[in-house]
C-alpha cells in the first residue's frame, strides 16, 4: 500500500463496480479484464507482450513485496494496460531489487487499483467471462466511466501483434553457429529467445509484417513463430507467411499465438475462450509420451478442438488436463509443431523446456 491514499474505482462492462485505492500512476485506463493465478514472477508477467491491451488481476494476496529489478523483464516496457490487486506493496524486501513496484508502475504510466476483493472479482470473471473494464483514480463517477467504456473495442477481432513487434530486425547469439533461426516477432518474450541462444542457435528477430523473401535473405534453417497479444484470426499477413514457410519444409516451432497461427495456416479455426488460461500451474499431458507437465500459460484464444480432430493432416500432441483444450499439434509429413503454453516458463516450472531441445535437434537433423 502506498503512503498516500487516493480513491480509485474499477467498473466492468456488465456494471459491476469495485472501489479501492490508487496505486502506481494517477489516471484512467481501459482494457479487457483477465486474471493470473501465479504466486510469483509479477514483473515478468507485467512485461510479457501477450498481455498488451489487458487489465490484469493478480490472484496472489500480496504483489510487489520483493520489488523490481532490471533483469526480471520479458520486453523493454510494461505491457499490461492496468493492474488490480488485493495488496499492492510499495515496501519491499530483496537485496537485489532496484526499486519498488509503485515507482516502477509510475515510471511506466500504469494505472492500478488495490484494496479490491480479488477472490470475489476472479470468481465473477470465471462465471461471467472476460469483458472490458475501466480503472480510474481521476474520477469516481461510475456513469461517466461506463460511457467511456462503451467506446472500447472488444478483444475478439482485434489485431494487436503488430503494435508490440520490434520495429527493426536484430540478432542474438553466435553468428558463426550452424543453427540459424528466423524469429517472427508477434510479441516474443526475451526468455524464449534466450532458450534458443543457450542451445547454440543464432537467431534473427524480424518485425511482424516482414515478407518471407526478406526473411530468407538471412538463410535460416529453422523458423520460430512467436507468442503475442490479440486475436490471431485477423492476422492474414502472418497466416499467409506461415503457409509459405511450411512450403520450405524446414523446421517450424510455434508458441502460444504461434500455435494458433500454425493451426489457422492449416485450415483449423480458432475461438475466443470464456476467460482464458493464465498462470504457472496448468497441467498438460503429452499424449505422445504419456507424461504430464506443469506449464505456464497466458492466452485468451484457443484452437478449435473439433476442427483439429477432423484435420487428417494434423496430429494432437498435447492436451490440457483441466478442460481438454488443445495444447499442442504437429503437422504430419512436415517438421512443424507448436504448443499453446509457454515452455520457456519465465516465470514458472521448466518441465517443458525439452521442446526447445527438440526444435534444435530437428534443425540439426534436417541439415544432415
Amino acid at each position: 500500500m502506498p503512503h498516500q491514499s487516493i480513491p480509485a474505482v474499477l467498473v466492468l462492462a456488465d456494471g459491476t463496480v469495485h472501489h479501492g485505492r490508487s496505486f502506481g500512476a494517477i489516471g484512467t485506463t481501459t482494457g479487457e479484464i483477465c486474471f493470473n493465478t501465479g504466486m510469483t514472477g509479477y514483473q515478468e508477467v507485467f512485461t510479457d507482450p501477450s498481455y498488451f491491451g489487458q487489465i490484469l488481476i493478480m490472484n496472489a494476496a500480496h504483489i510487489g513485496n520483493y520489488g523490481v529489478k532490471e533483469a526480471d523483464v520479458e520486453s523493454d516496457s510494461v505491457k499490461i494496460s492496468g493492474l488490480i490487486g488485493r495488496n499492492l506493496e510499495d515496501q519491499y524486501s530483496r537485496k537485489q531489487a532496484k526499486g519498488s513496484l509503485d515507482e516502477y508502475l509510475k515510471e511506466h504510466s500504469i494505472v492500478s487499483i488495490e484494496g479490491v476483493d480479488t477472490r470475489s472479482l476472479v470468481a465473477h470473471v470465471r462465471t461471467k467471462g472476460a469483458m472490458n473494464c475501466i480503472i480510474s483514480s481521476e474520477t469516481t463517477d461510475v456513469n461517466a466511466l461506463m460511457e467511456k467504456l462503451k467506446a472500447v473495442p472488444n478483444m475478439d477481432g482485434l489485431e494487436l501483434a503488430s503494435s508490440v513487434s520490434t520495429k527493426a530486425s536484430y540478432e542474438l547469439g553466435d553468428a558463426s553457429s550452424s543453427i540459424r533461426i528466423a524469429v517472427m516477432d508477434y510479441g516474443v518474450k526475451r526468455n524464449i529467445l534466450q532458450c534458443m541462444v543457450d542451445r547454440g542457435a543464432y537467431v534473427k528477430v524480424f518485425p511482424a509484417k516482414t515478407s518471407l523473401s526478406e526473411v530468407k535473405q538471412f538463410q535460416p534453417n529453422g523458423y520460430f513463430i512467436s507468442n503475442g497479444p490479440g486475436d490471431p484470426a485477423p492476422m492474414d499477413y502472418a497466416i499467409n507467411l506461415v503457409k509459405e514457410v511450411l512450403k520450405e519444409d524446414k523446421p517450424v516451432f510455434g508458441i502460444c499465438l504461434g500455435h494458433q497461427l500454425l493451426a489457422l495456416a492449416n485450415g483449423i479455426s480458432t475461438f475466443k475462450m470464456h476467460h482464458g488460461h493464465r498462470g504457472l500451474n496448468h497441467p498438460v499431458k503429452n499424449v505422445i509420451t504419456g507424461r504430464s507437465e506443469i506449464t505456464t500459460q497466458n492466452h485468451g484464444f484457443g484452437v478449435d478442438p473439433e476442427a483439429v480432430k477432423k484435420a487428417s493432416h494434423i496430429e494432437i500432441t498435447h492436451v490440457n488436463l483441466n478442460d481438454q483444450s488443445i495444447e499442442g499439434i504437429r503437422v504430419k509429413g512436415k517438421p512443424a509443431f507448436s504448443v499453446q503454453y509457454h515452455p520457456e516458463a519465465t516465470p514458472g516450472p521448466h518441465d517443458s523446456r525439452y521442446l526447445f531441445d527438440q526444435f534444435i535437434d530437428m534443425i540439426r537433423h534436417s541439415k544432415n
